[in-house]
């Protein structure tokens, strides 16, 4: 009897422990969960952002320290989110910049010409003028943004977007399994930290 109150009262003390730590990471499992990239060998994570986004651009800093320590069986890729035409146009800048090749050379310079100095990148001539002083050809850029390559990428943004679920941004996805919310991650380390523990489970899956 001794015995058995023992283990009862353990039993009480360790539950709490146990809730609190499926509580501490709050995220979104995928019903029914999409394809990713690659042949499967690495787990697949996915930022969705918009270059508008405050907060997007507010997490930059701190996902590139978070990208250092990436493991080498993880790989990241970025998806503009798509919601309305503003959205749309957005997303075909960034796939032009990486059609053209320039794309990590810009993205960040591009987020800081918006929040910093106020572009509009729905204003043709002042969007030109930042492309010129940044060393990118505007008449090129513009051909390559209405190509096939870079209107089907944009497209299938635009899918992903819808098959994850994606109602705001910065969102991040761990192999079209889960989603993890700025809410949810509660602040941008957070966020990060909860995607860190997921793709932790899932190695642990594999295994």
């Amino acid at each position: 009897m001794k015995r058995i109150f023992s283990l009862l009262v353990t039993a009480l003390a360790v539950a709490p422990l146990i809730a609190f730590a499926q509580a501490r990471y709050q995220y979104t499992e995928l019903k029914p969960p999409q394809p990713v990239e690659g042949d499967g060998k690495k787990i697949e994570v996915v930022e969705f952002f918009w270059y508008g986004c405050p907060h997007c651009y507010n997490l930059e800093p701190v996902l590139e320290t978070w990208l250092k320590k990436l493991p080498p069986d993880v790989q990241f890729r970025r998806v503009p989110a798509v919601f309305n035409p503003r959205w749309e146009h957005d997303a075909e800048i960034f796939y032009t910049f990486d059609a053209l090749g320039v794309l990590d050379k810009v993205h960040q310079r591009f987020f800081e010409a918006i929040h910093k100095d106020g572009l509009r990148t729905d204003n043709p001539e002042a969007l030109a003028q930042w492309l010129q002083r940044n060393g990118v050809d505007p008449k090129k850029f513009n051909e390559t943004m209405k190509s096939f390559t870079v209107k089907s990428r944009t497209g299938r943004a635009k899918q992903m977007s819808v098959g994850y679920n994606i109602d705001g941004t910065p969102a991040m996805a761990v192999q079209g399994k889960y989603t993890v919310s700025a809410e949810q991650g509660g602040s941008r380390e957070g966020m990060l930290q909860t995607v860190s523990y997921l793709v932790d489970q899932i190695k642990k899956g594999k295994k």
